[in-house]
């Protein structure tokens, strides 16, 4: 009888669409409107199915043991295994190159003069610091060509700060965007021969498209533009109400976290046996070539022992005495390059010692930052100009840009790097009967140095040397680390092995590879 009862309500629930998934009817509105009715007042815009962007591999998502897979020789206790979900993703097939970096400068450079005196340290703050190959007991060339030669073109850049890193993603945002929306005709494929377009805050992002601002107008195809997002009215309020109907957009880079790092470099899903994966071996079990012309060599770019960094002339190891060609190396099980060697990477991760996996186990992430776009009297949204612009200081006394000219001005309402460690309610004072006021929200169990920036007589910003007795290096200005490379010992090419650096400061072994949301997350059940 209740199994007959529960049948009963199961029909009843279906509302008669007994089609997985709803068919057709999923999209007929309680209202009785059609979507996207060109008589109508709401449009949804296309849906249409995610393509991976160039150079981007598909990661779907998952359950995995992250952390340790040997003994903790270091005794760091700050990777032991814990369970975690992840999310589907994309994540770049390579490290970001000098080539796709200069790119980026070389943009910077056009748009933004640095002869403009407002503008100099828009694009010299985005240079890479190419002193980091410079050594005191060693001779070399590195700071010199490695990062203008074309040689080098598809080597890995170094020598960005993880600050650096993360005011790229934004700029490749609005430029993937800008390239997606030329192919369909939405802005003119001549941008950038006209020198009257694309100068200073005229520039496109996708903040401004999104927003539908004014300064967009000019040299948007409004036609084209509402056909691709799929508004099918010239009625400009309804127009207006609509304008963040914007399908078909490019979705945001960004670094990827720790855990989806993580998990694309182990590449589990190509090891798998219905739902179980059949092994999670660490990267130095197979650094050898096997079979070929590679039996025996080094498959990865790596330090092998002290004074080793090649193997010997005329057979070298690996082949590679620094850096080497991003595709030099096989690619992991799921066609990702370098995940084990060349360089290491920055992850998006503020660092601490345990991963707080009862706080959360899903899409674990350290650092997030509440923002919102900052509105003026007049209830419009401002936009950065020459005159605003906000600056961090690099720690070689550069300055380099939070947000460029023309794009919205963004507020921080709630930081959460410190949850639930670091902050005053997880330390020892909170339990004594002491709770949470204005007089603890600056509070940091933490007792890292303070940076201080002092400008000398020749005008250079230099860093202050902290002089107070510290316990710590652990602040919310420093990022994980993850991967292994030219410069390292195979010990940190496991990918369950994590350090940190100082998000400001820039490292001849560090690059950084770029990560996309996947918007779909339910693809079905695999095949065995």
């Amino acid at each position: 009888m209740l199994a007959m009862s529960s049948a009963v309500m199961l029909i009843s629930c279906g509302g008669g669409n007994t089609k997985s998934g709803g068919g057709t009817k999923r999209f007929v509105s309680k209202t009785g409107w059609k979507p996207n009715d060109s008589k109508g007042w709401f449009f949804t815009g296309k849906q249409e199915k995610q393509k991976g962007w160039p150079g981007m591999v598909y990661v779907e998502g998952g359950t995995f043991t992250m952390g340790l897979v040997k003994d903790d020789v270091m005794h760091d206790w700050n990777n032991t295994p814990r369970r975690m979900q992840v999310s589907s993703f994309f994540i770049g097939e390579t490290e970001i190159t000098n080539y796709e970096y200069r790119e980026y400068v070389t943009w910077l450079k056009y748009v933004f003069p640095p002869s403009d005196p407002s503008l100099k340290d828009v694009y010299t703050g985005a240079l890479p610091d190419t002193l980091v190959w410079n050594n005191k007991l060693s001779r070399n060339d590195f700071a010199e060509t490695y990062f203008r030669s074309p040689e080098y073109d598809f080597y890995p850049v170094v020598g960005v700060s993880w600050l650096q890193a993360s005011r790229y993603c934004e700029w490749l945002t609005d430029r993937a965007n800008e390239k997606a929306l030329m192919d369909k005709g939405v802005i003119s494929k001549d941008l950038y021969v006209n020198d009257a377009n694309n100068q200073g805050q005229s520039s496109f992002t996708l903040d401004k498209y999104k927003g539908n601002d004014p300064a967009m107008q000019d040299y948007i195809n409004q036609q084209r533009a509402q056909r691709a997002t799929g508004i099918k009215t010239t009625n400009q309020r309804i127009l207006a109400a609509n304008r963040n109907a914007t399908s078909g957009v490019v979705e945001k880079f960004r670094l990827p976290t720790e855990v989806e790092w993580e998990f694309a470099a182990l590449g589990l899903q190509k090891k798998r046996e219905y739902n179980n994966y059949t092994e999670k071996k660490p990267a130095i079990e197979e650094l050898r070539g096997k079979k070929g012309r590679n039996r025996g060599m080094f498959l990865e770019n790596f330090k092998f022992g002290r004074g080793d960094y090649s193997g010997t002339s005329g057979w070298k190891n690996d082949g590679a005495a620094i850096t080497a060609d991003v595709r030099q190396y096989p690619s992991n099980d799921l066609g990702i390059y370098g995940m084990f060697g060349n360089v290491a990477e920055w992850t998006a991760d503020v660092y601490r010692p345990i991963i707080d996996q009862e706080g959360n186990d899903f899409n674990y992430y350290r650092g997030n930052k509440a923002q919102q776009k900052v509105k003026g009297a007049d209830g419009k949204y401002q936009i950065i100009d020459g005159t605003n612009i906000k600056y961090d200081t690099l720690a070689d006394g550069r300055l380099v840009y939070r947000g460029l000219p023309g794009q919205y001005q963004r507020e921080t309402v709630e930081d959460n790097s410190n949850y639930r460690d670091g902050d005053f309610m997880s330390s020892l004072e909170a339990g004594y009967g002491r709770d949470a006021d204005s007089s603890t929200l600056n509070y940091s169990m933490y007792n890292s140095p303070v940076k201080q920036f002092v400008v000398d007589d020749r005008g250079r910003v230099r860093i202050q040397k902290d002089t107070r007795q510290r316990t710590s290096q652990i602040s919310n200005e420093v990022r994980v680390i993850k991967g292994g490379s030219w410069l390292d010992t195979a010990y940190w090419l496991d990918p369950g092995q994590r350090r940190f650096k100082d998000e400001s400061k820039a490292y001849g072994w560090v690059g950084f590879r770029v990560a996309q949301d996947a918007k779909s997350q339910g693809k079905g059940r695999s095949k065995r």
